[in-house]
């Protein structure tokens, strides 16, 4: 009787053992099927870029132009399944001052002091960075992405409104440059001076599977 007993407790540990092995080979391998249906894809950084603008305040604003710096978007990847996430890098030496209204010498001199240490100092600051941490639908394919920026050395939360739109997705979302450590810059003796609000938009294309 002994050795009877001793051997069905035997058979109901082993027959215990096995169902926990299978239960955990059935979640190793939903974990895989996940993975592998995953919708990551890397960003295609030919055709996708980041456009900044920044206005102008002041008496003598009237008489001067708002700028518009544009820099494509050097790496990233959208994973388009549930939860929807973007991360991007910008390099900050690739930013280009394209104000149409300013003459060539004029956007020259505002490239040389955005890059400069007075406001980006891209010698020591080479990239930005935006990683989402959450997203919430907000209608057909619309997006509220929340995430972190990486500015100027700052890391800060902002909020991004996205849209796809014909295979691009485009976002835009207002930032405060002394949240990052940023002095907006004056000229002609504080008459005028750059906006602290500047907006900044994206528009990301995926590369091809």
């Amino acid at each position: 009787m002994r050795w009877r007993i001793e051997f069905q407790r035997g058979t109901v540990e082993d027959a215990t053992l096995g169902h926990r092995r299978l239960v955990t080979i059935a979640i190793l391998a939903c974990l895989f099927s996940g993975a592998t249906g995953a919708e990551k894809r890397p960003i295609d950084a030919a055709h996708s870029k980041l456009t900044v603008h920044v206005g102008k305040t002041g008496v003598f604003s009237g008489a001067s132009h708002n700028h518009e710096i544009v820099a494509p978007i050097s790496r990233g990847d959208v994973d388009a399944s549930k939860p929807f996430s973007v991360s991007f890098d910008v390099n900050v030496a690739a930013m280009k001052v394209v104000d149409a209204d300013g003459s060539e010498k004029d956007r020259a001199d505002v490239q040389q002091r955005m890059l400069g240490p007075e406001v980006l100092d891209a010698a020591q600051f080479h990239e930005i960075h935006f990683a989402s941490e959450s997203v919430e639908s907000i209608g057909d394919s619309r997006w509220r992405v929340h995430g972190r920026l990486t500015l100027h050395g700052q890391t800060k939360p902002i909020v991004l409104e996205t849209s796809l739109e014909n295979g691009h997705y485009r976002g835009t979302a207002t930032v405060l440059q002394t949240d990052f450590g940023i002095t907006p810059i004056k000229v002609a003796g504080g008459t005028v001076k750059v906006k602290d609000e500047v907006q900044i938009e994206y528009d990301i294309v995926l590369a091809g599977k």
